[in-house]
């Protein structure tokens, strides 16, 4: 199955994916650095699933210095759900890199940057990418992401995020987002002939899945917090839905479109 990958960020990543949920400061005089490791339920990426009925694991670091950063984020499925050797087991089915620059410009914060996306059997991909965060109410936030390889075509979301504080230090973060997909070509994102389940020779373009979360960073110390995280993932068209059934790892007519998911993230910054 195709996309069994990810492909996450997290944007948002996780949101994934890819853990560049805030601003770098271009003054900042020193190197920066956060290591997190991430459980969860299940992993799903853009809408798609690619894992199922087992936990993932997903480790991360990021080295930032004067609004450069370098991050390196992988998956690894404990109980791997799809067909092959690997069926049942551990497998580290994905590493990505990425490279960024983070700016800003009057209330809005900029980020702009480069993602190799590695898998295990399957072919590699690249995107370039582009973030704007305005500094106000509800802090909205549009990113544009460019597949120029494997999987060639974009992918633009817009979010929200809002933080309510419980204590003097935790507070619930809820955000929402949605997606828009906008395939190349057939060969990268396909709509879907549902009489048969198979997939047509007319590309994907609309828009394509909603996320919505919630999670309560609790500060540890001064460089550890504990961030419990509750994900809910849904197509935002019938179209849609039925592409992300066809991708789940059940396969169409038998897959689920819509996921709730969640877990804990501990992270590490220095």
């Amino acid at each position: 199955m195709e996309t069994r990958k990810k492909i996450s960020i997290a944007v948002l990543g996780a949101m994934c994916c890819l853990q560049f949920s805030g601003i770098a400061k271009a003054e900042e005089d020193k190197p920066t650095a956060n290591l997190t490791v991430a459980a969860l339920s299940k992993y799903v990426w853009r809408g798609f699933e690619v894992s199922r009925d087992s936990m993932v694991l997903e480790p991360s670091m990021t080295v930032a210095y004067k609004g450069f950063s370098a991050n390196a984020w992988g998956n690894l499925d404990t109980d791997y759900y799809g067909s092959g050797p690997n069926s049942g087991t551990n497998f580290w089915n994905e590493t990505d890199f990425t490279l960024a620059y983070d700016w800003t410009m009057g209330p809005v914060g900029m980020t702009a940057g480069y993602i190799y996306y590695a898998f295990d059997g399957l072919q590699d991909t690249q995107e370039v990418f582009a973030r704007a965060a305005w500094h106000t109410l509800l802090t909205p936030t549009l990113s544009i992401y460019r597949d120029y390889d494997n999987l060639a075509g974009w992918y633009m979301t817009l979010g929200i995020s809002h933080s309510i504080p419980i204590t003097e230090k935790i507070g619930i973060s809820l955000g929402a987002q949605v997606g828009y997909l906008d395939a190349e070509d057939a060969s990268s994102y396909a709509e879907v002939n549902v009489s048969n389940w198979t997939y047509t020779d007319k590309s994907f373009s609309g828009f394509h899945d909603g996320l919505l979360s919630v999670s309560v960073p609790i500060p540890v110390n001064e460089y550890i917090t504990v961030t419990p995280v509750l994900n809910y993932s849904f197509p935002l068209s019938g179209d849609s839905a039925d592409l992300i059934e066809i991708r789940s790892l059940n396969g169409g007519g038998s897959g689920d479109n819509n996921f709730i998911y969640g877990g804990v993230t501990v992270s590490m910054a220095f």
